[in-house]
């Protein structure tokens, strides 16, 4: 990251408008508007061949023509215009351009805006955009844009990729009293992006909490890199969470793999925190920027009402923080109150004869006990109360404790007093809402960010037996013969060279050949169809199992040669695997993707037949940690099955997580030459047995 363009692009000091104009309602009157409105208090530069004068600022031909050094340029000049004034900043010595202007790779255009950052870079600058709605900066009383106003001043910064949605977001602010200090648009990010602006604005002062609305990274890998490393929680908002690529997969996983599931798994291991829609996103982001995060999880929440109690202990329970009750002596201060028929269990709840004085010293005693980790405090509106009163005994108990590093969140439940009385509290520093519900999910933020930091400076899992010259053989020998699919046969020779453990596989290409490597192996053995041109083998009756003599071996080689033939009459046939029968175990699957925006990605889940049905599943971008492989085999929901129920044994989950981590550093190892991958099924035994890959698929990249 350059640090000095990227401050001249995002926090100017002198700013030229190309394309600026004196006719009120266009783009380029509105942009030089707005940075008087805002009280820019740098040098403001309009550029039009056909005006002397804008808005009272002298205007100028080209920025060529300014006599005074210019951080940023913004332009709205049209698309065909753009290039040559690149040209033009680029020469006058400009650090980062601003191109609201549209037309470019949104409408097929790619190789045009190719072409401005490869000539905007060559003169050291930065682009933001094209298609862009602009920069916002409270702190830099700075308007770069053509949105109608600074938002609410807070000390977030958004970042978006949808500039309607910034200007929405922009006068959503105001209405809901939560602040920011930066709208940014990124629109194309044909040069500056995600990552860049996450580096940058975890080292700007004015930003506490880094916001996101994220339609889809250029940059996957290296998000997560200056995620993990930043010091400032990060919030994300995915849009557009439909499956790509599902149609040309080739294997399970492909067909499997949707950008909302590996994006999940990609926020968690950058330490992002996730939002479930835009209403969410606010919400989580108030908090974050006001609160610590939660160090434990011991909440307490203190009410007024029983009823609301109920709904804020179902919320704890769904957002991962469930209610544990109060310790006895927290329970017996408490009691002091509220009235004999209260309860100081958790939920506490003060009765409607709660006013001022009893929620101070409630929330204040409680506040104070160690056992305590963060608190959520509940009011619904009474007639014999003053909301605005009850908000500040709640802040002022909160002062008065001089406690820095708990958390609170609130919510009111009424009319027009509580949402006055709302507002007062966010202002104030604490995060309030009209939902005892949003309130719960507020606090499990903090949780979730103060869990998800704990996690991702975990060390990828080292392989130490590998071969990779053995693994590039089989794909070398695959290459000369024009083929992207593997054979069942190479595939698990590559298994092999990265030391995992796969079933014993001979090829057979006649009737005696396979008598004679089914004695070799030993009974019982599996015969399955060899052949580049079937993939899923069983769909094609090529797979027999439980095959015991010789007699069982010749019929079920021929019958298998006579439903591959029914299935698929030219495809190329190359023999019949004769595979040893390992024992029946837990059917579960192991997978990979090379995700465009990510790279290699692992799958895990329920395998066998059902895997694509059920789709009980889970992802993580490559290489990961032992802790975080033994937490994906934790995400399905077949979890529990793996660790024993209805009278069955705990599985070898140790000896699967050792396994996913070898196969997520081959998949990263052959990262160039592997697109997706299966082995499926990997029979699951008894803790201590270990597990079996019974099938491999492996498809190369086309080159």
């Amino acid at each position: 990251m350059d640090l000095e363009v990227l401050n001249g692009l995002l926090t100017p000091k002198s700013v030229a408008v190309v394309g600026a104009s004196a006719t009120q309602g266009k783009i380029g009157h509105t942009v030089v508007k707005n940075l008087v409105d805002s009280n820019f208090a740098g040098g403001v530069f309009p550029i039009n061949p056909g005006e002397d004068e804008i808005l009272g600022f002298k205007c100028y031909k080209s920025v060529l023509d300014v006599d005074q050094p210019i951080d940023a340029a913004i332009l709205t000049v049209p698309a065909k215009f753009v290039p040559g004034v690149v040209e033009e900043c680029g020469k006058k010595g400009i650090k980062g351009l601003l191109i609201i202007t549209s037309g470019f790779s949104e409408v097929g255009l790619v190789d045009l805006e190719k072409d401005l950052v490869k000539t905007a870079n060559s003169y050291g600058m930065r682009i933001l955009g094209p298609n862009i709605v602009g920069i916002l900066s409270n702190s830099d009383n700075f308007n770069g844009s053509f949105a109608p106003f600074l938002p609410f001043n807070g000390s977030a910064s958004l970042v978006t990729q949808s500039g309607a949605l910034l200007i929405g977001i922009d006068a959503a602010t105001t209405m809901k009293g939560i602040g920011f200090d930066k709208l940014i648009s990124v629109g194309n990010m044909a040069d500056v992006n995600f990552a860049d602006l996450i580096e940058w604005l975890d080292q700007d002062k004015n930003t506490s909490v880094i916001t996101l609305h994220v339609e889809g990274f250029r940059e996957g890998r290296r998000v997560i890199d200056v995620s993990r490393k930043a010091s400032k929680p990060i919030i994300a908002l995915k849009a557009g969470v439909s499956a790509h690529g599902a149609a040309a997969a080739a294997s399970h996983t492909g067909s499997l793999a949707g950008s909302e599931k590996i994006y999940q798994s990609a926020f968690v291991q950058a330490g992002i925190i996730q939002a479930e829609d835009l209403d969410n996103l606010f919400d989580r982001t108030l908090v974050l920027s006001l609160q610590p995060p939660l160090k434990g999880d011991n909440i307490l929440i203190i009410t007024n009402g029983g009823g609301v109690g109920v709904l804020a202990t179902d919320a704890a329970e769904k957002y991962g923080i469930p209610l544990k009750f109060a310790p006895e002596d927290v329970q017996n201060d408490l009691k002091k109150y509220m009235p004999e028929f209260g309860s100081a269990k958790n939920p506490v709840d003060l009765t409607g004869m709660a006013g001022n004085e009893w929620y101070h010293d409630s929330v204040k005693s409680s506040y104070e006990h160690p056992w305590v980790h963060g608190m959520v405090v509940l009011y619904c509106e009474t007639a014999m109360t003053d909301p605005l009163g009850i908000a500040k005994s709640i802040k002022a108990a909160v002062t008065e404790s001089g406690i820095k590093d708990k958390p609170v969140t609130v919510s009111f439940i009424g009319g027009e007093r509580s949402a006055a009385a709302i507002r007062w509290l966010v202002e104030n520093g604490v995060p309030a809402y009209s939902a005892p519900d949003v309130a719960l999910n507020a606090m499990a933020a903090l949780w979730e960010y103060e869990l998800i930091r704990e996690d991702i400076n975990n060390v990828p899992f080292e392989v130490k037996n590998v071969d990779r010259k053995a693994a590039y053989k089989v794909i070398e020998g695959a290459r000369k013969e024009g083929r992207e699919a593997l054979t069942e046969i190479e595939a698990k020779r590559i298994f092999e060279a990265y030391d995992l453990p796969v079933t014993k596989s001979r090829i057979a290409t006649t009737e005696d050949e396979a008598l004679k490597l089914a004695k070799e192996i030993g009974f019982p053995i599996v015969m399955k169809i060899l052949s580049p041109d079937i993939l899923h083998k069983s769909d094609a009756g090529g797979v027999k199992v439980d095959i015991n003599s010789e007699d069982e071996v010749r019929q079920n080689f021929n019958e298998i040669l006579k439903n591959v033939k029914a299935y698929k009459p030219d495809a190329e046939i190359l023999g019949i695997v004769i595979q040893e029968m390992a024992p029946w175990g837990t059917e579960v699957i192991l997978g990979s993707v090379n995700d465009s925006t990510f790279g290699p990605t692992a799958m895990f889940g329920l395998g066998g037949i059902f895997v694509e049905v059920l789709k009980d599943v889970t992802f993580k971008v490559a290489p990961f940690s032992l802790k975080q492989a033994k937490a994906m085999i934790k995400e399905i929901k077949a979890a529990p099955i793996l660790e024993g129920v209805r009278g069955e044994k705990p599985k070898d989950t140790d000896m699967l997580a050792e396994t996913i981590c070898k196969y997520a550093n081959m998949i990263v190892d052959l990262k160039d030459e592997v697109a997706e991958s299966d082995a499926n099924p990997v029979l699951l035994y008894e803790k201590g047995n270990g597990l079996k890959v019974a099938d491999a698929r492996i498809i190369l990249k086309k080159k």
